[in-house]
This record gives C-alpha cells, sequence and structure tokens, in this order.
C-alpha cells in the first residue's frame, strides 16, 4: 500500500461517515502507485439525489471533527447531485447515483490498484451482538 497515514485515516473517517447515512458498495481504492495527484479514492453510491447528497454531507462534517481538521479542496457535482465530488488532496471522494457507479465504472478503471479493506463498525458490532 502506497496511501499515507493521513489518507488511510481519512478514507476510513469518510467510508464510515458514508455507511452511517446508509452508502451502498463503498470501496477505498489505494490510487497513490498510479496517481500523483492523491493516494486514496473513495466511491459510494445512493439511490437518489437526497441521499447523494446527505451521504456528501455527513462525510464533511465528520472529517471536520478530526483532530486535524479536512475541508475539500475542491467540490464538484452539487447543483445536479447525481456525482458529487470531494477533493481533499490526500483522498478524492466519489459519491455517486446508483446509475452514474454503474455507467461509470470507476472500480473497473481503477481494479488494477489495491483496495483498502474497511467494515462498517454497525456491521462489526451487529455480529458481536450475535456472537453470544
Amino acid at each position: 500500500m502506497t496511501a499515507s497515514d493521513r489518507a488511510l485515516e481519512l478514507a476510513l473517517a469518510a467510508a464510515q461517515a458514508a455507511a452511517d447515512k446508509k452508502a451502498q458498495d463503498i470501496v477505498l481504492i489505494d490510487v497513490g502507485d498510479q496517481l500523483a495527484i492523491t493516494d486514496v479514492f473513495l466511491i459510494a453510491s445512493a439511490p437518489s439525489e437526497r441521499q447523494v447528497q446527505a451521504i456528501v454531507d455527513a462525510i464533511e462534517e465528520q472529517l471536520l471533527t478530526l483532530s486535524e481538521k479536512a475541508k475539500p479542496v475542491r467540490r464538484e457535482g452539487e447543483r445536479a447531485g447525481r456525482w458529487v465530488l470531494l477533493d481533499y488532496v490526500d483522498i478524492v471522494v466519489h459519491v455517486q447515483h446508483t446509475e452514474e457507479r454503474e455507467f461509470y465504472a470507476l472500480d473497473r478503471l481503477w481494479k488494477d490498484c489495491p483496495i483498502i479493506p474497511f467494515v462498517d463498525r454497525d456491521l462489526v458490532d451487529a455480529d458481536a451482538g450475535h456472537g453470544e
């Protein structure tokens, strides 16, 4: 893995914020070896424009609570709400409507890059409760 510790911190915090808002198919891709401009792509999808925006808002709010606050240097796609990009330099967040996710297939485009493991903490908590 080539992603910096800071990129991993941001990516995992953003992924959890997305999961908390019921984002679907959350994927973290380590693109550091392929791109000089960022370390990690976070890709998540949602079935409606309203949910895309809710996920984006949750990610931004979560990254502002970190000890070393993070604000996006660039935002794109908010008006249409079908694909919002948040550029944090260390990570780039793509929250896409399900149809855009299928059409543009960023996952497939970057399939040769390593995937960073992410497990929603709510799933871990639920599994722990059933194991007793």
